[in-house]
């Protein structure tokens, strides 16, 4: 009994902290993406972030216009969620052990690459099904896939006024996720899956 109330906790944890880590990684990526500020979801997205994020800022100083300080609030967001999950399950304690910060930076990784394939998916999707809708969301999906989109729609330029370049992109990003980077990796650190927040 005890252990299934431990493993609710981890799932609780695991999917709070997991739905604040996508929410503060995408505000990252909005001012990457230098999306427009005044869209209704991204201010929400500064709202909900904004307290974290500010004492933060003191640490980590702006770069050419871009805050590191989502960035950081969401590695210790990741430790933290390490952290707690183990101390409240029976996976091996990982306290101060310097692997977690590697996890965590992995983490982050995964959840980017996460996030830019259902951004994909959803363009593609309101392509076909509202093709010139100005709801915020699709807006905000649109700006921020599109500095990924325009080097591939160089390669692959528009053939009878379809965009095939974004396949590209999703090649790419599959490459990215399973052979090059996220799953290679996550071998290599023995990252626990169970314990990272993945998206």
């Amino acid at each position: 009994m005890t252990s299934n109330f431990s493993d609710a906790a981890a799932f609780l944890i695991d999917t709070f902290l997991g739905l604040y880590l996508v929410i503060v990684v995408l505000r990252f990526l909005i001012q990457a993406s230098r999306a427009d500020y005044y869209n209704p979801i991204c201010q929400g997205i500064v709202k909900v972030t904004d307290p974290a994020c500010k004492p933060l800022r003191r640490i980590l100083p702006t770069i050419k216009g871009l805050d590191f300080s989502p960035l950081l609030l969401a590695i210790i967001v990741q430790v933290i969620a390490v952290l707690v999950i183990t101390s409240i399950t029976d996976y091996p304690r990982y306290f101060f052990h310097p692997i977690i910060l590697a996890w965590a930076v992995l983490g982050i990784a995964a959840v980017v690459i996460d996030i830019y394939f259902i951004a994909l998916l959803i363009s593609v999707g309101a392509s076909w099904i509202a093709p010139y809708s100005n709801h915020p969301a699709l807006a905000l999906v649109s700006q921020i896939t599109e500095p990924i989109c325009a080097p591939a729609r160089k390669l692959l330029p528009p053939i009878g006024g379809i965009d095939f370049s974004i396949i590209l992109v999703f090649v790419a990003i599959n490459l990215i996720d399973s052979y090059f980077l996220i799953r290679p990796m996550a071998e290599i650190l023995g990252v626990i899956p169970a314990l990272v927040l993945w998206a």
